[in-house]
């Protein structure tokens, strides 16, 4: 009927011949179909020569795709010239030819990436993307790997769709993999995608950005990145605070990369240390005092801008890193004057509190007892500017009252509203600068009357402390360890000597400068890892192309042989897994003796995992319709329905299931294989053994900066506290087979677990292929029998993740397996 209407076709409805076309290739594809329609090739191939109906003439084209690759082949290269003109839909399927081809047949390849590149000049957004990502697949030619990446960035600013976005990032992101040094050049282009509000989007450009910097464009990366920061004040989005700190992260590390642009964006970014957002103000804090340790020339501007603004940082957590910048780097008279005079201003006056005000506090008290029990968490005592008292809300990191001016000076400053709140940790952090500001006055100034001086200035100040928490103004007095450190500072600036004054002015730097040493030492070590990893060989290709043929060949095509000569002398295009891996992979299904033999060759791959099974007949009869039935558990979906085979005696069948997988909780793929036999009318069931969907395949080690890691502790709901239980008798031992068990990164720094002390406490780290978090603590403590005891705590913001790793872990950390 179908080569009816074809025979037909010039008078038949468009619609009619598109089902008539496909309706024929259908008929072709069935297992005796080439004698039932013999000229059906020749017939589609006229179709197709005559056809005007752009979907009918790729249902026509893709028939011969399909059936008559040759044809197919043929038609395309003999109308070489027109393909740019064709619809959209035929296009695709000449796009899905062509790699279909060059895989099969490599050498031929470049005659075809001639048609890509035409075709990159196409109106349809689908057909360029399609085009982009077949060159890169087909080719490692530097001119075809740049026209892909020309088109993903034009891709990246045309689209409005923020998926289409991330997954044009994500293909620049395999781009920068194994073709750096071509992206470099495009950095700007992908910097460009900052233009989108999304937050994602903007994640995921500097990310790939960070990893594109070189000596010759950081000036240009660095100013578009100041421009971004001084957009996020308009405050028009409400995000602005948060891609500020994404910001900031990024200069920090650009900085810390080329200490050279430090000085161009330091002081910018010290106009943030008082940000609403306590986390960019601490990533600043942060950046500040990195810089001021690795950019001596720099000191001396940091120190009078840092003590020009300190006044308006509200952070508790930032001003105690201002604090510690401020006693460790104030050098000169000037300097360490100030230092103490800023201090001093942004306390306020002293006392914080009067006796009759503690008389008043205490009466009320008693009076109106009930009250106060109600009000007294959410207020706190205060000073007014008249010396008056009151309460206050308690304040908070993020938003405090501007400070107030009485007289023309800061009477209550920042230092003062924190105190107030009770934030004693700060306090002894002000008593230790005090101290340490103390300490250098004695070495730069002569005259010891000024010197006394500050240090009674500065034992007033403490003393005043420590009766505001011991006071009952205040619901929660002063804990015990900040009250001991202001003691001790105390002791010491009553009595001082040449050992303490070196501990205090040399130790602390010296174990800052250490720290930041370490962490420079890591990071190389990680950047000579993944060198290693990288396909890169040790001498550059020396290009012979005269000794090549030339004839009728474009600059593409010799370069893109000169790629594959390389590639097949390396041989990256033999490269084998290793072998016992894969036999690792193949799972039983079923039991020797049961009549059909099966076993599943399991593929992991993101969001797919492929089943090879391999079924055998043992018996000697002929098993009809027989099928495969699967079924899963977990967020595991089946995409296709089985088909029944036919499966001669003693003969195998190669059956292909494709899973989908939407999270990385683990998942259970179960089934049965069912068949008939001629002699047995019932169907006969085999059940197979489960398959195990190991969690490991989709975790990766990461990295993320200790301050995201506190942050995503305290946010995610789900916690899977597991016991130690182990016959490890090592900490770090232990450590290290949870780590590869887990196949997690550990976070906290090398020094850090140095020493035998009987404790171990680190945090791992690692994301998931579906971008979740996955965050383990690790506590654990050595018995006086040597045994290890603790607990390995998993978060997460999804229950499955939490319950798999944790199921990971009890199986795997009793030994060494």
């Amino acid at each position: 009927m179908a080569k009816h209407y074809l025979s037909f076709s010039s008078q038949l409805h468009p619609y009619i011949r598109r089902n008539a076309i496909l309706a024929v290739m259908s008929i072709y594809k069935l297992p005796q179909g080439e004698q039932l329609l013999v000229d059906a090739p020749d017939m589609i191939e006229k179709v197709l020569s005559t056809e005007q109906d752009q979907s009918a003439k790729r249902n026509a084209f893709l028939m011969l795709f399909t059936c008559a690759q040759d044809r197919a082949i043929n038609y395309l290269l003999t109308h070489v010239d027109r393909v740019s003109e064709w619809g959209e839909s035929l296009q695709m399927v000449v796009l899905e030819l062509i790699r279909k081809v060059c895989r099969t047949n490599r050498g031929e390849k470049g005659k075809y990436i001639k048609i890509i590149i035409s075709l990159l000049n196409a109106t349809s957004t689908a057909v360029i993307y399609e085009c982009a990502s077949t060159l890169v697949s087909l080719s490692s030619a530097p001119t075809a790997i740049r026209a892909a990446a020309n088109t993903y960035c034009q891709l990246l600013l045309s689209q409005s769709d923020n998926n289409v976005k991330l997954i044009v990032l994500d293909r620049l992101n395999e781009l920068k993999s194994s073709h750096r040094d071509i992206m470099v050049d495009m950095i700007m282009d992908v910097l460009r995608a900052l233009s989108s509000p999304n937050l994602d989007i903007r994640r995921k450009t500097i990310d790939i950005v960070l990893e594109l910097i070189t000596p010759r464009n950081i000036n240009e990366v660095v100013l578009t990145l100041k421009k971004e920061v001084v957009k996020t004040q308009s405050g028009e989005l409400e995000k602005n605070g948060e891609y500020r700190q994404m910001l900031i992260q990024a200069i920090h590390s650009c900085a810390i990369k080329f200490p050279e642009v430090a000085s161009t964006v330091v002081h910018l970014l010290m106009d943030f240390l008082g940000d609403s957002n306590v986390g960019s103000a601490v990533d600043v804090v942060v950046f500040v005092r990195e810089i001021i340790e690795t950019n001596p020339k720099l000191r001396v501007s940091i120190i009078t801008r840092l003590l020009d603004t300190f006044y308006q940082i509200r952070a508790a957590r930032v001003c105690s890193g201002a604090l510690w910048i401020i006693g460790e780097y104030c050098l000169s008279l000037s300097e360490v004057g100030s230092g103490i005079a800023t201090i001093k201003q942004c306390l306020g006056e002293l006392p914080f509190y009067s006796v009759s005000e503690e008389e008043e506090a205490t009466d009320s008290s008693k009076k109106d007892q009930q009250v106060n029990s109600i009000t007294i968490s959410s207020k706190r005592p205060a000073i007014l500017a008249d010396g008056t008292y009151a309460t206050q809300s308690a304040a908070s990191e993020n938003a405090f009252s501007l400070p107030t001016l009485v007289q023309g000076s800061l009477a209550s400053g920042n230092l003062r509203s924190l105190l107030l709140t009770g934030d004693f940790f700060l306090g002894a952090v002000v008593a230790y600068t005090l101290t340490k500001l103390v300490l250098r006055l004695e070495e730069v100034q002569p005259s010891k009357v000024e010197v006394n001086r500050a240090s009674t200035q500065a034992l007033l100040i403490m003393v005043s402390m420590l009766q505001l928490g011991q006071s009952p103004v205040l619901p929660h007095p002063i804990d015990s360890d900040s009250y001991d450190r202001i003691v001790l500072c105390i002791r010491l600036l009553c009595n001082t000597g040449d050992e303490i004054r070196k501990i205090w002015l040399q130790s602390c730097r010296l174990s800052f400068v250490k720290m930041l040493s370490e962490k420079q030492l890591r990071e190389i070590e990680e950047l000579k890892a993944k060198a290693q990893i990288s396909h890169a060989q040790p001498d550059d290709l020396i290009d012979f192309y005269h000794l090549k043929s030339r004839k009728g060949m474009s600059q593409l095509e010799l370069e893109d042989e000169v790629q594959d000569d390389l590639k097949r002398a390396t041989g990256e295009f033999v490269k084998d897994g290793d072998d016992a891996n894969k036999l690792n992979r193949i799972l039983q299904l079923t039991g020797f003796s049961d009549p059909v033999y099966a076993e599943a060759y399991v593929t992991v791959h993101h969001y797919d995992i492929v089943l090879d099974v391999t079924v055998i007949n043992r018996t000697k009869d002929t098993l009809q319709n027989l099928c495969l039935e699967l079924a899963t558990m977990g967020d595991l979906k089946l995409v296709e329905r089985p088909q029944n085979y036919t499966l001669a005696p003693e003969s195998s069948k190669q059956i292909k299931a494709n899973i989908k997988v939407s999270s990385t909780e683990t998942g259970v793929i179960f089934g049965n294989i069912v068949y008939e036999t001629s002699n047995v009318h019932e169907r006969t069931v085999v059940v197979l053994n489960d398959i195990h969907i190991d969690i490991m395949d989709y975790i990766s080690p990461a990295v993320c900066s200790d301050a995201a890691f506190r942050t995503m502790w305290a946010e995610f709901e789900w916690e899977n506290k597991v016991a130690v239980n182990t016959v490890i008798q090592d900490e770090k031992e232990f450590l290290d087979h949870v780590i590869k068990s887990t196949n997690m990164k550990c976070l906290t720094a090398p020094s850090a677990l140095d020493g035998e002390c009987g404790f171990l406490a680190a945090n791992l780290y690692a994301k998931s292929v579906f971008g979740e978090d996955a965050l383990v603590n690790v506590s654990i403590e050595k018995q006086a029998d040597g045994k290890l005891s603790g607990y390995i705590r998993i978060r997460s913001k999804t229950q499955g993740i939490a319950l798999s790793l944790g199921d990971k872990i009890t199986l795997k950390q009793k030994g060494a397996s």
